[in-house]
């Protein structure tokens, strides 16, 4: 018996998956979401061995919710649009079932579970997601009593918050269950620079460098001001020709 979550913003495709499980009753599903952030909370309260994914979803996408996991199930994505075929087999995906799709086309992928050859399925959980080096365009954080998405573009710098990290735009803070050290490597390195063991900034935030002793000031463009440890003014040293 294999776990089964369906992730998909339209009820019909939500439904039509769970019409065409009827008839493989070695797929048990466990659970549903129709947007990425509760798919996100779903696939790592079940741990499912399965998830049809869809691809185009507001706020977050198939390919971002599953730089979110803790693990990596198997993939099947479910989608609209044919554009995202490659990637799709980039993170390993089982198959790519393009809508509309008949219950043939359906059976075929599922029969591509029981294929063990590397061809058709290739160990995820233990793999980085991407054969190449990528980094989410968004990321989930706490606001208040919910979770929102924050475009990583509209980062100004990130702060260490106990096990937490703060995460802080040109207006607010964000919390993220996330250490800092964890968010470095989730972030673009050419973007995102470590200052202090408690500070990560974004360098397009940076509006000033000023010297400070044998270290600097970032002064960003809301004014905020950030202070490099001397132990990381070498980095800054680097960028500055």
């Amino acid at each position: 018996m294999k776990k089964v979550v369906i992730v998909d913003d339209e009820k019909s495709g939500r439904t039509l998956i769970k019409e065409y499980l009827e008839y493989h009753k070695e797929l048990i599903l466990v659970g549903e979401a129709n947007n990425g952030v509760d798919a996100i909370k779903i696939i790592n309260e079940f741990k499912p061995d399965l998830v049809f994914m869809d691809i185009q979803m507001p706020g977050l996408t198939g390919f971002d919710v599953l730089e979110h996991l803790d693990e990596i199930p198997t993939i099947i994505f479910s989608t609209a649009y044919d554009k995202y075929a490659l990637k799709a087999f980039e993170v390993h995906a089982v198959d790519y079932l393009l809508k509309p799709y008949t219950k043939e086309r359906f059976d075929k992928a599922i029969s591509k579970l029981k294929d063990n050859s590397p061809s058709h399925i290739v160990p995820l959980a233990n793999e980085h997601i991407l054969s190449k080096p990528t980094f989410p365009d968004r990321i989930i954080v706490e606001k208040g009593t919910k979770y929102v998405t924050l475009a990583t573009a509209d980062i100004n710098y990130i702060e260490a918050y106990g096990s937490y990290s703060k995460i802080y735009d040109a207006k607010e803070g964000y919390l993220s269950n996330r250490g800092i050290s964890q968010l470095e490597e989730k972030l673009n390195p050419e973007q995102f620079l470590r200052i202090h063991r408690s500070v990560i900034v974004n360098l397009l935030s940076i509006k000033e460098v000023s010297k400070y002793g044998k270290s600097y000031i970032l002064i960003l463009k809301n004014n905020q001001k950030l202070k490099v440890s001397r132990s990381y003014a070498n980095k800054i040293k680097e960028l500055i020709l």
